[in-house]
């Protein structure tokens, strides 16, 4: 069993799969603060929740785009597992081609994201992954990484809202009947909802345009498939595509 843990802004995303088989998936809320003996405790928690035995984990892969956290969680699966993890980066092998300026600077996510995307969809290929941050990710026809787009995210947006307004209130993200809304309410989520539903179709035409071609869409991360059912393109949404990417990357390097 593999253990893959996808270390974000505001979620920790951890993975257990037999094979290819993703066997159970858990959340904890990311901390900087916690310790790498704290963190331990929380994975201890999770693989007794879990029903697993720590002795059945053959090894474990990180990535993280919270990199003072890299070494507290990478103990933290040491003292449990006793086995550092391959920690997604620098000398990590991926296959992936990336064409940016600087392919250091690119996010270990999109990097896992797209390591995914082009093993398991036809390319070129667009990947958006709604999070803290909301990126896009676009691949060639070759399965080249070319760049892409970094948006805020869907939450951190409405927090925003809330935060710099005196009467727009925190809300839940559903979509409302109609876009033409007669309250606040319904007003935000249909800003909230149809509006990033819309920027993502507009993303796609433009990104479409300069690539020359159709291309697959893929949407992750944890609002994806919220917003996805509301796109006037055909996108494909996959909730464990970074969680399948860290098991490809993982294998690479075993």
């Amino acid at each position: 069993m593999i253990l893959a843990v996808d270390v974000g802004n505001t979620n920790i995303v951890i993975g257990f799969l037999e094979d290819k088989e993703l066997v159970n998936e858990c959340r904890l809320s990311t901390s900087a603060d916690d310790s790498a003996e704290e963190y331990a405790i929380k994975l201890n928690s999770i693989l007794e929740i879990c029903k697993i035995n720590v002795k059945d984990i053959e090894g474990s892969v990180l990535s993280s785009v919270v990199p003072p956290l890299n070494r507290t969680i990478s103990k933290a699966i040491m003292l449990i597992t006793g086995k550092m993890p391959i920690v997604v980066g620098p000398g990590v092998k991926t296959g992936l081609n990336i064409k940016i300026n600087n392919p250091a600077e690119l996010g270990a996510d999109m990097v896992v994201g797209a390591v995914a995307g082009t093993a398991k969809y036809p390319c070129p290929q667009i990947i958006f992954d709604l999070g803290t941050a909301t990126t896009a990710s676009v691949i060639d026809k070759n399965g080249c990484f070319l760049g892409g787009a970094i948006l805020c995210g869907v939450k951190t947006g409405l927090n925003a809202l809330a935060s710099s307004t005196a009467q727009l209130p925190q809300i839940e993200i559903v979509a409302p009947e109609n876009a033409i809304c007669t309250n606040t309410i319904d007003s935000m989520r249909s800003g909230t909802v149809f509006g990033t539903a819309a920027m993502l179709d507009g993303l796609i035409k433009r990104f479409e345009a300069e690539l020359g071609e159709k291309a697959t869409v893929i949407v992750t991360g944890g609002l994806g498939g919220v917003i996805a059912k509301y796109c006037e393109s055909e996108v494909i949404v996959d909730r464990h595509l970074l969680i399948d990417g860290l098991r490809m990357i993982y294998e690479k390097n075993s």
